[in-house]
């Protein structure tokens, strides 16, 4: 078995990642960004990002975890 295909203590999943910045068409440049939660779903979250210099939206992601003021108890 290769080694390299073992989950290991140096293999961390990354899991979740968090944009900082992504491509706006209307600068035409990669900017930096702010996100916006717009919808809480039984899915997960719903976030918007948008461009911190013109304000355009650049982007949207869909976090699956657990909503907000939904527990298992």
């Amino acid at each position: 078995m290769d080694p390299r295909s073992r989950p290991g203590p140096g293999r961390a999943s990354y899991g979740e990642l968090e944009a900082s910045s992504l491509y706006c068409p209307k600068c035409r440049q990669a900017q930096p960004v702010r996100r916006k939660l717009l919808l809480v779903l039984p899915q997960g979250e719903k976030f918007a990002y948008y461009c911190a210099v013109c304000g355009s939206e650049v982007g949207s992601k869909l976090d699956q975890g657990k909503p907000w003021g939904l527990s298992s108890r």
